[in-house]
């Protein structure tokens, strides 16, 4: 069976995505000169990064200064300049003499360089846009070539079908059915009106909701999502279905009932969400296309029209959290933010409980402040963290259990430093640590300088489909498609690299994809040739500050995988056996230890230790149980002990002063 390639990423230069995840689609703008839906194609297609390095980065100065070298006239916007487009049909001309009367669609990313032309869709890297501006010159017309649009007519096809056999809700048999479909989705009071002008549908075989995508250059169908609905006791779950995958559909829900005068745009989470804001309050409202995952910046365009933008992302910590970094993209100055709390659910909730909505729009909180506030701007954030204890103390891992009775859960902006002896595991276990978190919905980055990224994604593959697919090659593909829809990427740096070189890869993939958690394995591996003249322990300090800032900064957590230092191999490792000196510990909010018990008489027991916990000082070991046919140290078939493992490590710490085996310090 011929092997799927991974494909690199688009803009990254250094990233691989693994990845098509979340699923969310939208509406489309209908109007001329008002910015639709992305059914984006590149105007070149595949064109792959040069194996030499990333494509070289650019500035804004670089940028303005190029436009005014080659005549072509543009305006700052909030994230983009705005120019007039190369690819449209009245641009035969060169730039100068097209552009007096030219409309500006075409967006150039300030932080990026990349560009979209609204008009026709075509997009691309800087170096792109100066390539084509050359052939321009020349007289050549840039390529326009319809490739990206034969790659998806089959999923068009496909929409199509299932769009044809949806009908409308209120077009349903009887009255009593549309009632009850209604009421299972929690949109009773949403009016068959605003259903029908933002165009929803109902599919009765699926029992989904039907949110349709259309062209914004002619109006065709282009996609669609189905929304539906699972019950599992008390707890309603709503299941989403793109047409097609998420990586060639980015759509903002109810972007053709925008007028290209508004100005005012309040941005929801989820489409049901935009449905209630416009029936209830009357303003402009989108739908994000992965909700509170990612704020993809090739949307940027399609919101530099607003000159304010309000965030009504959802009603947790983590949609707080998604509204704050969205807000920094959009430009903090323009964005305003609701804060959520009982009083200010989300959007669809609100309007079942009959809230006043212009209320809660005008109590929104600016998103930009001062560098020095008091109390009274942090009372109503301090609150919310008290009475949300469990959504402050972040994402818990479904495979370590135990591990969340310590850390509590996964958080944005830490830094976690992990390590252990040599070929205890280490790799295997943060792999799969890792994977936890990313299959609830974690944006990660892996940065694996020690093994290849072929076989780092073979073994995450494995503890992923919890079995040897060598022996199952027929279920290879299945597994697969599954993994792919992952938020998973991959630095594409093997062996010693530039602290530099990758801080900045970092900083692009926090903007790109909205990374929120990166593994760096290992820190050995920064320490490479740049500091042959500098004392290693300063060179590692300085790199350790490097990535604690980069995680404060960005509010992104950081896991540092660093070798211990050379022990004695019957000791077990304690906080100070970490490699170089204590700057690491002290800068890290989370020290995890992997220890190892060796035994004469067969494999030696492997433990997982907290020995530092910043964020309510728990600390304590549990034990882990190695599966080498899913490369898994969860354990599926019983409940660690940790309190019994507590105990015995007290046990040995006697018998150690004892003159017995060493032991860890730790109860």
């Amino acid at each position: 069976m011929a092997l799927v390639p991974l494909r690199p990423g688009r803009a990254a230069g250094r990233l691989l995505p693994l990845f098509c995840g979340g699923t969310r689609s939208k509406g489309a703008s209908l109007s001329p000169g008002v910015p639709g839906r992305l059914g984006q194609r590149r105007y070149k297609k595949d064109v792959l990064p040069s194996p030499e390095g990333p494509a070289p980065s650019v500035s804004i100065t670089e940028i303005r200064q190029y436009l005014r070298a080659h005549d072509i006239p543009f305006h700052d916007g909030y994230s983009c300049l705005h120019t007039p487009s190369l690819f449209t049909a009245d641009h035969a001309d060169q730039p100068s003499q097209a552009a007096a009367s030219a409309p500006y669609t075409l967006f150039i990313d300030k932080t990026t360089g990349s560009f979209l032309c609204t008009a026709t869709l075509a997009e691309g890297t800087w170096q792109d846009f100066q390539a084509n501006v050359e052939l321009w010159h020349r007289g050549i017309p840039p390529a326009t070539s319809e490739e990206m649009e034969e790659d998806m007519r089959q999923a068009s096809e496909d929409a199509r079908c299932i769009w044809d056999r949806a009908l409308p809700l209120w077009e349903l048999l009887d009255e009593e059915e549309t009632n009850k479909t209604k009421a299972m989705f929690g949109i009773s009071l949403v009016s068959n009106a605003t259903l029908k002008r933002f165009g929803v549908r109902y599919l009765r075989t699926a029992k989904s909701l039907v949110f349709p995508w259309f062209s914004p250059r002619n109006a065709t169908l282009k996609g669609l999502k189905l929304v539906r609905v699972e019950k599992k006791g008390n707890t309603v779950a709503y299941l989403e279905e793109t047409l097609p995958r998420i990586d060639s559909y980015h759509n903002l829900f109810g972007l053709p009932l925008i007028g290209c005068r508004d100005t005012e745009l309040v941005l929801t989470g989820w489409e049901l969400d935009a449905l209630a804001l416009h029936q209830a309050a009357g303003v402009a409202s989108l739908a994000l296309p992965r909700g509170t995952t990612c704020l993809p910046p090739a949307l940027l365009p399609y919101l530099e029209q607003f000159k304010r933008i309000t965030l009504w992302l959802g009603e947790d910590l983590r949609s707080w959290e998604a509204a704050k970094l969205f807000a920094r993209k959009l430009s903090l100055k323009r964005c305003s933010l609701v804060r959520p709390g009982n009083l200010q659910p989300r959007p669809l909730e609100a309007l079942n409980q009959g809230l006043n909505f212009t209320k809660i729009l005008r109590a929104a909180l600016p998103a930009s402040h001062k560098s020095i506030i008091s109390f009274r701007q942090l009372r109503e954030e301090v609150f919310g963290e008290l009475a949300n204890t469990e959504q402050v103390a972040g994402i818990k891992w479904m495979r370590f259990p135990e591990l969340n009775k310590l850390l509590k859960g996964h958080r944005r902006g830490e830094l976690t430093v992990f390590t252990g002896p040599t070929g205890s595991g280490k790799t295997t276990f943060i792999s799969e640590y890792a994977l936890d978190l990313c299959m609830q919905g974690v944006c990660t980055l892996w940065g694996s300088f020690e093994i290849n990224n072929v076989r780092l994604a073979k073994i995450m593959l494995t503890q992923f489909a919890g079995r040897r697919l060598e022996d199952q090659l027929e279920l290879y593909d299945e597994w697969a498609d599954r993994f792919e829809d992952l938020p998973l990427y991959f630095m594409t740096f093997h062996g010693q690299q530039n602290i530099k070189t990758v801080i900045d890869t970092m900083q692009h993939a926090v903007y790109m994809y909205d990374i929120t958690h990166v593994i760096i394995d290992n820190l050995q591996f920064m320490m490479g040739q740049d500091h042959l003249s500098v004392d290693r322990l300063i060179a590692q300090d300085y790199i350790v500050g490097a990535f604690r800032k980069f995680a404060t900064d960005n509010n992104c957590h950081i896991t540092l995988v660093i070798h211990p230092r050379k022990e004695d191999d019957e000791k077990e490792l304690q906080t100070a056996s970490i490699f170089g000196s204590a700057k690491a510990s002290q800068e890290a909010d989370n020290v995890l230890i992997l220890q190892e018990r060796k035994l004469t008489t067969g494999p030696g027991k492997r433990f997982l230790q907290v020995s530092k916990n910043r964020f309510d000082g728990d600390v304590g070991i549990f034990p882990l149980e190695f599966s080498k046919a899913s490369l898994t140290f969860s354990s599926s078939k019983s409940k660690s002990r940790l309190k019994k493992v507590k105990e015995e490590k007290e046990l040995l710490a006697k018998k150690a002063l004892e003159g017995g085996i060493g032991a860890s310090k730790k109860p």
